[in-house]
């Protein structure tokens, strides 16, 4: 594969070493590797590889991106049509390519499959078609053929309990978004010249912003099937054939429609459509010492009902509205009460980059479970702030990390209302780290609770309590 489309060397084989960094991880006689050069020329030759982004989810080209040197995303199982939409929306001038196999995009993913194609936006789908689940360990796919013998259909798949074979192409041909739908196959040099133009026209319909492109790909797996390659080929030729037969399903000459501006992310822009109040100048939060400056994570984490991701939420708004970039992640856990449930904060001077938070530069934890969990990820030289009226006997703490212990729930039962406790623990994390000034966070829990304007007066008394606690306890310390 020498396309200047592929990487000269693939990292994920011997680190991209000896002959080993020159070969992909498929099985000899696959399709995949076929479709791949294929696909890879077709975008050289279209002049799109500075704009197009591949888009692979879990199955057997799961590792595509160490092999196309063009802009690429990792989807979840039968998920990629949804992330391409994202792709498409964000950046216009983008060339989208759906990556994908037939038990990811036949079954796990039909739904996303068929709404994506509905909507009719200039992506380009490759569906590789290879009746089987492969890299899953050889289950029975949408796309198996009556009578196949599958690790989950041991004595072949019958109509009766495992439905026919789902014929993808023509379902979507059916549908009104869609512009071009091809079936081809692989089997003869005759068919892979009929693969490589429908892959190269799918791609020229999607630069020319006429609409969506489907391209089924009926492809071999030797594996699975326990043949040679040769006999892979002729299994797919004399077997496939009569359920899957080759040609254009759609082909609807369309005028280029798609025009579309690329969103805005311009700050004051977009806190003006909400109603917000215009960004504050001249302000840069506070960042522990061994954190990259302008850059901050934090973590807060608690059981259901903590107010976790509401404190994480309302930290993000004030950010934003102070100018920086933010990115609020919530995560929950499979318990509504009693477990751990957290939420993800990025904050930076520029752009955030990964809105992940493994090692989190603070950790606000409101129960003893969350505590255990997530101090140890804590980055050196971090904060710890947790909630000493229910953690009474806290863990071994990393060395290195300041660590505050505030009575939340006490401080707001106080108040009357403990379920401010999230209030009391914002204003802890303020009077703390500094991270923004405290008008930017009343500012913004004013922003919140327009609506329901009788509950400020106790929430600003719980943020403001926050404060002071944290003062006191430096005063004594």
């Amino acid at each position: 594969m020498n396309t200047p489309v592929f990487y000269d060397h693939f990292e994920r084989h011997a680190h991209g070493e000896g002959l080993k960094g020159h070969s992909t991880h498929y099985c000899p006689g696959c399709g995949h590797g076929i479709v791949h050069r294929d696909l890879a020329d077709a975008i050289g030759e279209l002049g799109l590889q500075d704009r197009t982004v591949l888009i692979s989810p879990v199955g057997c080209s799961v590792f595509a991106h160490y092999y196309f040197d063009v802009g690429n995303s990792q989807a979840a199982h039968g998920r990629a049509p949804a992330v391409a939409v994202g792709h498409k929306l964000a950046n216009p001038d983008a060339i989208v390519i759906s990556y994908q196999g037939d038990g990811d995009l036949a079954s796990i993913g039909l739904a996303e499959t068929i709404s994506v194609a509905q909507l009719g936006l200039p992506i380009t789908v490759i569906f590789i078609n290879n009746a089987i689940y492969g890299m899953t360990g050889g289950q029975c796919a949408p796309t198996s053929l009556l009578g196949q013998r599958t690790t989950t259909s041991p004595d072949g798949r019958g109509a009766a309990t495992m439905g026919k074979p789902l014929r993808v192409a023509e379902l979507i041909a059916q549908l009104d978004g869609p512009v071009y739908v091809e079936r081809v196959a692989l089997f003869d040099p005759k068919q892979r010249v009929k693969a490589r133009r429908a892959i190269q026209k799918a791609l020229r319909l999607q630069a020319e912003g006429r609409g969506y492109a489907f391209i089924e790909v009926l492809a071999e797996c030797p594996t699975h099937l326990k043949l040679t390659p040769e006999l892979a080929e002729a299994w797919v030729r004399d077997q496939m054939l009569p359920v899957f037969p080759l040609g254009v399903k759609k082909d609807v000459a369309v005028e280029p429609w798609f025009q579309r501006e690329a969103p805005s992310y311009d700050v004051e822009r977009i806190l003006a459509l909400a109603g917000a109040e215009p960004v504050a100048s001249g302000v840069e939060p506070a960042v522990p010492a061994d954190a990259a400056i302008g850059d901050l994570s934090i973590k807060f984490a608690g059981a259901g009902g903590d107010g976790a991701q509401t404190a994480a939420l309302l930290v993000t708004r004030a950010a934003v509205a102070a100018g920086f970039d933010a990115t609020h992640i919530p995560s929950y856990g499979p318990e509504s009460r009693g477990g751990t449930s957290y939420a993800d904060v990025q904050i930076a001077a520029g752009e955030v980059l990964n809105p992940a938070a493994p090692e989190p530069d603070i950790l606000v934890a409101f129960n003893a479970l969350s505590l255990a969990k997530f101090a140890p990820t804590v980055a050196r030289a971090g904060a710890i702030i947790y909630d000493s009226s229910v953690i009474t006997q806290p863990p071994p703490l990393p060395a290195g990390c300041r660590v505050l212990a505030v009575p939340f729930t006490e401080i707001a039962g106080d108040l009357g209302r403990p379920v401010a406790k999230n209030m009391v623990a914002i204003g802890a994390l303020q009077a703390a780290t500094g991270l923004l000034p405290p008008e930017h966070f009343v500012a913004t829990l004013r922003r919140l609770l327009k609506d329901k304007p009788s509950l400020l007066p106790l929430n600003e008394a719980a943020f403001a309590a926050g404060q002071q606690a944290v003062t006191i306890a430096a005063a004594h310390a």
